[in-house]
């Protein structure tokens, strides 16, 4: 039996979001959020792969509260509207997951096409910008609430070819620690009833990379399995302890 069903996960009695749930890290952290009690809230624009990720988190873990919204996060309005539809339905809301990714890169730095730096800044801004100023005020009503970015090594060491890559995780983790100062002013005295932080990571790797490429090492690499565990884990310390900080899942460059 689960935890789901058995009443005592870690999470039991929480409302996470999850944005951008359906690739291989969503799938990875709405498993592990269920297995941990929480209700899960799960967003992506693909209705297709998020079905099929939502059902795989229900079935794993029968009793689990997992449902799928298909939601555009690059309409901030669409993107409120998500989280007052939760918050409405499920009362709080306690955790914005935020696992929207994508990659683009050049051989070179001359061969920087900006037309990946507009796709980018979309794909890892802007969709941080509106889930941020969406779900401010529910974790702040949370009395615990976590948003969690899942940013990568690049951003602080840029390298030559992954110039629009890196400076988009750059501009994405500068934001959500905004954010964590915003829970820092509002909290006062007494410190930050919710919290920002920033998991980062070389690369992911889950099993089907794996066998795809049977002799490839991944060094550095965080399977996913091992990034929706870190996730869980932001609620395991207090508020003022996670806020505003980076917590690097792979060896700092």
């Amino acid at each position: 039996m689960s935890n789901a069903t058995n009443g005592n996960g870690p999470l039991e009695g929480r409302v996470v979001a999850v944005a951008g749930a359906a690739g291989p890290a969503g799938r990875a952290a709405l498993l592990r959020l269920a297995e941990a009690g929480a209700t899960v809230v799960a967003a992506d624009a693909d209705a297709a792969r998020l079905a099929e990720a939502v059902d795989a988190a229900r079935y794993a873990h029968g009793g689990a509260t997992v449902t799928g919204d298909t939601v555009d996060l690059l309409d901030p309005d669409a993107t409120r509207a998500w989280a007052d539809r939760t918050e409405k339905e499920f009362g709080r809301i306690d955790g914005l997951v935020h696992l929207v990714g994508g990659w683009r890169g050049s051989a070179t730095f001359a061969e920087t096409d900006l037309a990946d730096w507009e796709l980018l800044e979309k794909l890892l801004i802007r969709t941080v910008q509106h889930t941020s100023l969406a779900f401010e005020g529910p974790l702040a009503r949370s009395g615990n609430g976590r948003f969690v970015l899942v940013s990568a090594a690049g951003a602080s060491k840029p390298t030559a070819g992954n110039a629009a890559y890196a400076a988009a995780k750059a501009a994405a983790e500068a934001w959500t620690l905004a954010l964590g100062d915003a829970f820092r002013k509002a909290g006062g005295e007494a410190g930050p009833q919710a919290a920002a932080t920033v998991l980062i990571i070389k690369a992911l790797v889950h099993d089907a990379m794996r066998a795809e490429r049977p002799n490839a090492k991944f060094a550095g690499f965080t399977d996913v399995k091992d990034l929706a565990q870190a996730i869980v884990g932001v609620w395991d310390r207090p508020a003022q302890e996670v806020n505003g900080t980076r917590q690097w899942l792979t060896p700092q460059p």
